[in-house]
């Protein structure tokens, strides 16, 4: 018969290996998910109609281009996002996009002169150029709404619109791949600057004061190669000229 001291000892292993076990199943439970830990990262949102007075869109594809397909999306003050694919990449880049206020005006007036939402005008030439790729604007306002499609125009504010568009989007990836080579390709840097210096010249860029910040920082980033330090400082005097 046991004593009431050595039923304890009798009961303790069981008790310990009980508690280990209930410590053990918390310890496998899945933790909460922060859906918000990195807002950054999160992809930007396009402009809704119903929040802005109206919400504009350019799109472009060429499958056989290198940037094969570009859209963006923007509401009246200018903000929103721009989406492109480039050859042999499956996942498309989702960025935000600010059109400065002088590239909107340019914008807004050459929408307003085409009266795009009242129009029924058909843009395409009559010649197909169907190999320099399709192009989209489109603009929606509170229930109305309108696409215009054509691969060449002769009509001077839609062509002058897309134009513009292509503009933005060239400077806006331009952007993007300047800071992916800042984070992991610094030796493409200047390529990149070469590559804005270019764009500049031949007046391909939407606004180049917008780089003017971008530019200075790279002047100073010690991650990139020393040349390419120097052509930002050249191009920081020739845009601010």
């Amino acid at each position: 018969m046991f004593t009431q001291s050595s039923k304890n000892r009798s009961l303790l292993p069981a008790a310990l290996i009980i508690l280990i076990a209930a410590c053990f199943a918390f310890a496998q439970q899945p933790a909460e998910t922060k859906h918000n830990a990195r807002p950054d990262k999160l992809t930007p949102s396009a402009p809704a109609a119903s929040d802005k007075k109206a919400l504009y869109s350019y799109e472009f594809t060429q499958p056989e281009f290198w940037v094969r397909h570009i859209l963006i999306e923007h509401g009246a003050d200018g903000r929103g996002r721009i989406t492109f694919e480039k050859k042999n990449e499956e996942t498309p880049v989702v960025e935000s996009i600010t059109l400065s206020p002088a590239a909107l005006s340019r914008i807004a007036a050459l929408w307003e002169s085409l009266r795009f939402l009242d129009s029924t005008e058909d843009y395409q030439a009559d010649r197909q150029f169907a190999h320099l790729g399709t192009m989209r604007l489109k603009m929606v306002e509170a229930s109305r709404n309108r696409t215009a499609e054509f691969n060449w125009t002769h009509q001077k504010d839609a062509g002058e619109l897309v134009r513009e568009y292509r503009r933005a989007a060239d400077q806006a990836i331009l952007v993007f791949d300047i800071s992916v080579a800042r984070e992991s390709q610094p030796l493409n840097a200047p390529k990149l600057m070469e590559q804005m210096e270019g764009m500049l010249k031949r007046n391909d860029l939407s606004d180049p004061k917008q780089l003017l910040l971008l530019l200075k920082d790279i002047s100073t980033d010690e991650h990139v190669p020393l040349i390419a330090r120097n052509h930002a400082l050249r191009l920081i005097k020739k845009i601010e000229k």
